[in-house]
């Protein structure tokens, strides 16, 4: 009942919701991705050779303004290690990604048609959304055996409003996410103590191009609580609340879809965030006539 489910999203800052897809709806999502990984060209920056001090800044700069400029773009972000000297792969190439993003939801007809289906309109609905946008998406990989840990953070960290408290995650299992491959895990609760670092963007003509404003706080191990989701499930996931994900040293992968939505209504998006919108690409309405 979607009911209960609100009311568990405002107590623990979390909520695992099974059969958001069909099985064949992630096999569809995976197999896309495939033929996107086959087709894709490998950023410049990733084969620059670490030669010289002065080609290791083009390449932290190369790599830092492809980031900061994706928002409105499908780009490829690799897992550490995967290249060798020579800017050639170390791993096949499908093994070799950490992610992909961060507008599969506007230019990709399978994601987009699952980020507006009549499930995820009707969760946003039941959760009292008036106006919510798309911000950005992320097919996320969690590779076997090299799938790097995401230590604890707050989304809003990267995706601040005023006031905070508008923007959710909806973390969509491809496969089953277990404990053994990298689930999620949570502090319940801890979206009510608000955030205590930012990452923004510097000033123009200044490196490195996103800084960030305070520290992340010290967790207790022993507060957060495993929430593993079983394929085609799906995690709604509060700005605020406090998430970390383990490297996975498994033999299997943990794909994920991912995508975050913000209340628009009486809501003021920060220009300090690394995303912004651009003229190619407003955040677009959740809600679909």
């Amino acid at each position: 009942c979607l009911c209960v489910v609100g009311l568990q999203y405002k107590e623990d800052g979390f909520v695992v919701l099974d059969g958001l897809l069909s099985s064949q709806e992630c096999d569809e999502l995976r197999q896309r991705m495939n033929e996107i990984v086959d087709q894709m060209d490998v950023p410049e920056h990733c084969r620059t050779t670490f030669t010289t001090y002065h080609h290791e800044q083009l390449k932290t700069q190369g790599s830092a303004d492809y980031f900061i400029t994706s928002g409105d773009k499908i780009r490829f972000f690799f897992e550490k290690g995967v290249f060798d000297d020579q800017g050639e792969f170390k791993v096949p190439k499908h093994l070799s990604l950490n992610k992909v993003g961060h507008a599969l939801h506007a230019y990709e007809p399978l994601y987009k048609k699952v980020t507006h289906s009549a499930k995820v309109q009707g969760i946003a609905k039941k959760l009292g959304l008036v106006s919510p946008v798309i911000l950005q998406s992320m097919y996320i990989f969690k590779q076997p055996g090299i799938g790097g840990e995401v230590t604890a953070h707050q989304d809003a960290t990267f995706l601040h409003t005023e006031p905070l408290g508008r923007v959710m995650g909806l973390w969509i299992a491809l496969e089953d996410a277990t404990v053994n491959n990298g689930c999620l895990w949570f502090i319940p609760g801890s979206h009510r103590s608000g955030i205590s670092r930012r990452m923004v963007r510097t000033p123009k003509g200044t490196f490195p191009l996103t800084d960030f404003i305070g520290r992340e706080q010290a967790y207790k191990e022993d507060t957060f609580v495993a929430a593993p989701v079983p394929k085609g499930g799906v995690v709604l996931i509060h700005g605020e609340v406090v998430h970390r994900s383990a490297e996975n040293i498994s033999e299997e992968s943990r794909h994920v879809y991912t995508f975050h939505v913000m209340e628009a209504l009486d809501t003021r998006w920060s220009p300090d965030n690394w995303l912004q919108p651009t003229e190619e690409l407003p955040f677009p309405p959740l809600y679909t006539k």
